[in-house]
C-alpha cells in the first residue's frame, strides 16, 4: 500500500438548487445507496462522513438535510484491505474508470459513493496524502483524524455507522476550501450545531482546545463567516440560527483564552 502527498483535492459536484420534492427524492436515493453498500458499512470503523450525517442522526429534522449528488464513506487506513474485500459484495455500483475511489451507480435509483481515507495517527489537520492502489486508491484527509465513531443510527431498517457529532462539526469548521465547497462544509457544520446538546458542545470545546493555534483561528474565522452567510437553496438556512452560531463563537473564544 503506497502513500504519497497530495497538494490539492478535487472539489465534489454540488447541486445548486433543490425544491422540496428534491429533498424527498434525494433521501430515498441516499437510503437505497446506503443499503447497497451495507457490506462496507458493516466493516468496523467505516463511517458515513458526508453532508448527510446531520439528517441521519435526526431523520425528522428536515432543516438539517443537505441535498447532494454523492455520499462520502470514511475508511480507516488500517481497514483498507478489509474494505476492498467487502466491495466484492456490493451490487448496483461500480468503480469509475477514471477515479476508482468513486463508485458510480448502475441505476438512477442510487447516488455516487466516494471512499475517502481516515488516519487517526495524523497530528496535522491540514495534511493530505494518497493511498495508491489499483482497486481502491484513497485520498486521506488529516482533518478526518478528528472524527471518532459514534453510536450507529437505525433508519428504515438500515444500521448506519456515523461519527460523533463534535468531531465532525470541528472538521467541517476547519474547511479551507473556497466558493461552493467551502460554503457547503460550513452549512453542514450549521446543521450539526442545531443538533448539538451540551455534552456535544463540551466535546467541541475539548477538541478545539487541542488544535494548533492556526487551526483554532481557522475555526473562529469560519464561524464568523457562517454567521454572515445568506440562505442557499437545498441547504440549511443560517438566518434562524445566528444567535446559536454567535454563542458557539463566544464559547470557543473563551476556550481559546483559557488554553493560552
Amino acid at each position: 500500500m503506497k502513500r504519497r502527498k497530495l497538494l490539492s483535492s478535487t472539489p465534489f459536484a454540488v447541486r445548486a438548487d433543490a425544491p422540496y420534492t428534491a429533498f424527498v427524492e434525494f433521501r430515498r436515493r441516499l437510503l437505497r445507496t446506503l443499503g447497497a453498500v451495507q457490506p462496507v458499512l458493516d466493516e468496523p470503523g467505516v463511517l458515513v462522513v458526508g453532508s448527510e450525517v446531520p439528517n441521519l442522526i435526526e431523520p425528522n429534522a428536515a432543516a438539517t438535510l443537505v441535498v447532494s449528488q454523492d455520499v462520502d464513506l470514511g475508511v480507516p487506513v488500517h481497514c483498507h484491505a478489509a474494505v476492498k474485500e467487502r466491495l466484492r459484495d456490493v451490487q448496483h455500483l461500480h468503480p469509475s474508470v477514471d477515479e476508482p475511489s468513486v463508485w458510480i451507480p448502475d441505476t438512477s435509483e442510487l447516488i455516487e459513493v466516494n471512499f475517502i481515507g481516515m488516519d487517526s495517527a495524523l497530528q496535522d489537520a491540514t495534511e493530505v496524502y494518497i493511498i495508491e492502489d489499483n482497486e481502491l486508491p484513497m485520498v486521506v484527509f488529516g482533518a478526518l483524524s478528528l472524527v471518532r465513531p459514534g453510536p450507529p443510527v437505525t433508519v428504515e431498517g438500515l444500521t448506519i455507522p456515523v461519527p460523533r457529532l463534535a468531531g465532525l462539526l470541528v472538521e467541517k469548521l476547519l474547511t479551507d476550501r473556497s466558493a461552493e465547497k467551502g460554503a457547503r462544509d460550513l452549512l453542514v457544520a450549521l446543521a450539526l450545531l442545531t443538533l448539538a446538546r451540551e455534552d456535544d458542545l463540551a466535546e467541541v470545546d475539548e477538541t478545539y482546545a487541542h488544535l494548533a493555534p492556526e487551526h483554532r483561528h481557522a475555526v473562529l474565522s469560519n464561524l464568523t463567516l457562517l454567521s454572515l452567510m445568506e440562505r442557499r437553496p437545498g441547504m440549511p438556512d443560517p438566518g434562524p440560527h445566528r444567535a446559536r452560531i454567535a454563542a458557539l463563537l463566544r464559547r470557543l473564544e473563551r476556550t481559546k483564552e483559557n488554553s493560552v
